[in-house]
């Protein structure tokens, strides 16, 4: 039996009617040819060949009484493969926009808590001979990171199976404890908690201290302090030089996200749309320009929601405010199967028209959020979690939701995640891996989430949106793919429509 960190466990308690804590990749594959190959029956012997080497499939919750303390994993000894296995199909002609459709049907659902937090769809009827794998997995068991290590496990480098060890024992599980049993293993550990919250706070303290001579620091403190307003922020603001602002909007001129149609109240429905661009058109766009990768991504993304919140004459005068996850890993952790994940805040130029600048923008501003991130350790921020009683932490989610704070208080007008996925090819029982389609996780007054995963010699988008909010999510993504052309024709690439694998209509 393993308990469940702070970090993980706030994924199970930030979940209502509305909002789930899962996430999903949706990998497609062109069958192979195999006279009779069958898609689910492959898919369940690949991963029944090696669930001894997948941890998290076959754990399942068992959580505290009166919720006291953060529920614990056990290994399921009811696990049955086959409540986890689905088997589906999209209706013909099985366009990109069909596999949506009903991906966006199978996510808008809670996991079953009393099971391991996975399932696993596999999904006929596509064109072109292809099919697809849609896997859920439940953020509470993994990030970004261990979920790319996940999919690896799943899958093969090689068209020819590779021999997979045999498990050392046959799989037994664990005896489930009882809730007294669980209720006074939570009492136990009470006492330890406030010693290691005074501990933790002096370790803080002493970084703090250190971080004072920072300049990201004293730049974290007049950028808070600038975005104050009424007496309170007059009073700060006394004797303070606004010469700088007068000179036009720097990477942190603001830190209050503006209003967009998005940021509102989400209901549990959900869209999905994918497409996917050239990644050596991004990174000539790179190149060219003098960013990263990950600048081109944010500033396509930037250049997107420009167009379609212009489009919807709702495009505000300040610059959006994006979170972007940001793993803090070391490789040294005793456990992979956790969540090791920060969230860093930048703003994204919107507001800008020039796609150029836009990139020289995104640059400057993520070099300064990497600089104020670094000024506190962020595994001391997510050791925090530690220590709010998960019932009270359980019922103030309940409430933030009731009285729609998250969409009030949102700290970011949306997530964009860029996770760098295989280099090489990768297989499912023979076949192909084509496409891996991250499709993740929209929050209360974050109603539209982008995640970019690399695979091959591609970038795969997959954006999550509330129906209610962005009905036409599929736009958005033609806008953001545009923008990728676009920075590629400035840097000389040569750009073809047909490279984009874009929707099939």
């Amino acid at each position: 039996m393993k308990q469940l960190t702070g970090l993980d466990a706030t994924f199970l308690h930030m979940e209502n009617a509305a909002q789930f804590g899962h996430v999903s990749g949706l990998s497609i594959f062109a069958r192979p040819d195999e006279p009779g190959y069958e898609p689910y029956r492959a898919w369940r012997a690949q991963l029944e060949q090696r669930l001894h080497l997948l941890p998290p499939l076959r754990r399942r919750l068992k959580e505290v009484p009166l919720g006291l303390d953060h529920p614990s994993w056990v290994d399921d000894p009811d696990f049955d493969l086959d409540f986890h296995l689905r088997h589906t199909a999209v209706p013909p002609p099985g366009t990109d926009a069909q596999l949506a459709t009903t991906v966006s049907r199978l996510v808008a659902r809670p996991l079953d808590r009393r099971h391991p937090l996975w399932l696993s769809y596999v999904i006929e009827g596509l064109d072109d001979d292809r099919f697809a794998v849609l896997t859920i997995v439940h953020h509470a068991a993994v990030d970004g990171a261990s979920g790319v290590e996940l999919l690896t496990i799943m899958l093969d480098d090689t068209p020819e199976p590779p021999d997979v060890p045999a498990p050392q024992a046959p799989w037994r599980g664990e005896r489930v404890p009882s809730d007294l049993e669980m209720l006074v293993g939570a009492t136990l550990g009470l006492p330890r908690k406030p010693a290691r919250a005074i501990l933790l706070s002096a370790r803080t303290a002493r970084e703090l201290g250190r971080a004072t001579r920072n300049p990201a620091l004293v730049a974290a403190a007049n950028q808070v302090r600038g975005s104050l307003r009424g007496p309170l922020g007059t009073l700060l603001n006394l004797g303070r030089d606004r010469g700088e602002e007068r000179d036009g909007p720097g990477p942190l001129a603001s830190v209050r996200p503006p209003r967009t149609p998005f940021n509102d109240k989400i209901t549990p429905h959900r869209r999905l749309a994918i497409g996917s661009a050239s990644l050596d058109a991004v990174r000539a766009a790179k190149s060219a320009f003098g960013a990263t990768v990950n600048d081109v991504v944010m500033a396509v993304c930037a250049g997107g929601l420009r167009t379609w919140l212009d489009a919807h004459d709702a495009l505000p005068g300040d610059p959006l405010v994006a979170l972007v996850p940001v793993s803090i890993r070391t490789g040294e952790e005793a456990d992979r199967w956790t969540n090791r994940v920060s969230m860093l805040s930048t703003a994204i130029p919107t507001d800008e028209p020039d796609p150029l600048e836009r990139v020289r923008r995104v640059h400057a501003a993520m070099a300064s959020s990497k600089e104020l991130f670094q000024a506190l350790p962020a595994e001391r921020l997510t050791d925090f979690t530690e220590f709010p009683p998960p019932a009270v932490f359980a019922r103030a989610m309940r409430l933030s939701a009731r009285l729609r704070l998250g969409s009030r208080l949102t700290p970011g007008n949306l997530v964009i995640s860029n996770v760098p996925g295989p280099r090489q090819p990768l297989y499912a029982a023979g076949a192909r891996l084509e496409h891996y389609y991250p499709v993740s996780v929209i929050m209360e007054g974050q109603g539209l989430n982008i995640t970019v995963q690399s695979y091959l010699d591609r970038l795969d988008f997959g954006l999550v949106a509330c129906p209610e909010l962005v009905p036409d999510v599929d736009d958005l993504l033609q806008a953001i793919l545009d923008e990728i052309d676009v920075l590629a024709d400035l840097a000389g690439h040569p750009t073809r429509k047909a490279a984009h694998d874009q929707l099939r209509h």
